[in-house]
């Protein structure tokens, strides 16, 4: 078996190598290239594999095989590279942990053969990492656009559809890269990484059908401020990031730098009067603060949700953290524009507002979207991902004029209404083909809402029941709102 520790360097000798690579999406076949390209010797095993990517694995000098335990055993691994959807109690997985096969993830690889290419000054790019229950895409983007506006080269990647093994590979190099992780890929590091920020936005129940427990998933987010050598930004307004950072095990000189929406303290970053200000990265922090932008800035780049002043201050001290001036930073607020699908105001007319945020997969993001509406029919349902949703309701009852349930896993919903929410009116959409889904919860909604409602797609769950994806959910709702509304 080959000795791996030594394999810190896109240099070092890395022929020959055995590696099977679990999964060919975007990640699986982005380390399978990679590896290739290393000189190792790739098998990738996946079941419903994309066409055009097994071509491309012959091209590479890949091979390929369905899953089987055979197949495995038959190559032989010294090293097994995990895609972020495998479950750790995968049969191939149990395979590798029984035959004392070390197991990685593509972030793990990435970082070990970060250098291939180098900045001018001969170092490679930093890294800096953003995971959280919510807000990890905007964050990441933000922070990626703060970087650029202070003339760095930078790079949004990871969990954000761009692989790390991708970026780290590309001809012109950056001088940062901004990696959104998921828990998934958080599970399989090992300890090697050590960027120079990280952040975890916020911490609340989901992908516990995967993890298994509360306390796994947790421990899996938590490994993000692990080496850190700069700054652990963590969230004030959410106590278990503030322990995460207690019990990470930094390097020396590294700081815990608070982001919340009050008066900061020093070493954190906050508002005050309607503006955000730095009290962490300047040299007289207890008697003074640094002007990032303001809550008008963000208003006319919509991103003054409660929810998402929150991710733009947790933005603004990573990106402080490598030393963005703070004019790049508000500069950079004033030109971002967030993506779709996030609290997206969709139509407003007769004074309904119908807004999509179908990216609210969990109870979490749901919960900061209904919070910016007083009065909301709220199209709801999906896959609930093994987590309750009745703290959920019981939270925002008051706030409810009806409820529209989607998707085919809704009895903890219905239960969590018939417990907590008894008067508010509920219908059932019960439409399983994925075209007819979103125009009949539309006309359900439309037929309860009234001159200053929000009808709020913010499901609270997956949408893999009914749709492709998020995107596929939230595009079927927006095209049946303008086809409703159309005269």
């Amino acid at each position: 078996m080959r000795d791996l520790d030594g394999l810190t360097s896109w240099n070092a000798d890395w022929r020959g190598l055995r590696v099977a690579v679990l999964g060919l999406g975007v990640t699986g076949f982005a380390a399978a290239d990679t590896l290739a390209e290393l000189g190792a010797e790739v098998l990738v095993i996946a079941d419903g594999a994309d066409e055009e990517r097994r071509r491309l694995l012959e091209v590479i000098g890949a091979g390929f095989a369905g899953t089987s335990a055979d197949a495995m055993a038959a190559f032989a691994p010294e090293l097994v590279i995990a895609s972020p959807g495998y479950h750790p109690d995968h049969v191939l997985l149990v395979w590798a942990a029984e035959h004392g096969i070390p197991v990685w993830g593509d972030i793990e690889l990435a970082w070990r053969v970060r250098d291939k290419v180098l900045r001018a000054d001969g170092t490679p790019a930093e890294w800096i990492l953003i995971t959280g229950t919510n807000g990890k895409t905007t964050t990441t983007q933000l922070t990626a656009t703060m970087l650029v506006a202070g003339g760095l080269r930078a790079a949004p990647c990871g969990n954000i559809g761009v692989p790390v093994l991708d970026a780290i590979r590309e001809p012109d190099g950056f001088d940062v890269l901004v990696v959104e992780l998921s828990s998934y890929q958080l599970h399989w590091f090992t300890g090697i990484v050590a960027p120079l920020a990280a952040t975890c936005l916020n911490l609340a129940d989901d992908h516990y059908d995967w993890h298994g427990s509360a306390e796994a998933y947790r421990d899996a987010k938590a490994k993000v401020y692990e080496n850190v050598r700069v700054a652990c930004v963590y969230n004030l307004e959410d106590d278990a990031t503030r322990v995460m950072v207690e019990q990470a095990d930094v390097q020396e000189g590294a700081r815990a730098v608070g982001f919340g929406r009050g008066i900061p303290g020093p070493s954190d970053v906050g508002i005050v009067e309607g503006i955000l200000v730095d009290r962490a990265f300047l040299d007289d922090r207890h008697h003074a603060a640094l002007e990032l932008a303001t809550l008008n800035d963000l208003e006319s780049s919509g991103l003054s949700a409660p929810h998402t002043v929150a991710n733009v201050l947790a933005a603004s001290a990573l990106a402080r953290a490598a030393d963005v001036p703070p004019a790049a930073i508000r500069e950079a607020v004033r030109a971002f524009r967030v993506d779709a699908h996030r609290t997206q105001l969709v139509a407003d007319v007769d004074g309904i507002r119908w807004v999509d945020d179908s990216k609210a997969t969990n109870a979490h993001a749901a919960d900061a979207a209904l919070k910016a509406y007083a009065s909301v029919v709220w199209i709801a349902g999906g896959q609930l991902k093994g987590v309750d949703p009745a703290p959920l309701v019981a939270a925002h009852a008051a706030r409810l004029k009806g409820v529209i349930l989607v998707g085919l896993d809704r009895d903890g919903l219905r239960e969590a209404f018939a417990r907590h929410a008894p008067g508010v009116l509920l219908i059932e959409v019960d439409e399983e083909e994925t075209g007819s889904v979103m125009p009949a919860a539309v006309r359900a909604a439309a037929s309860v809402a009234q001159p200053g409602d929000v009808v709020l797609l913010a499901p609270s769950a997956a949408s893999f029941d009914q749709f492709t994806g998020y995107v596929d959910r939230g595009e079927r709702f927006a095209a049946a709102v303008r086809e409703l509304l159309e005269p």
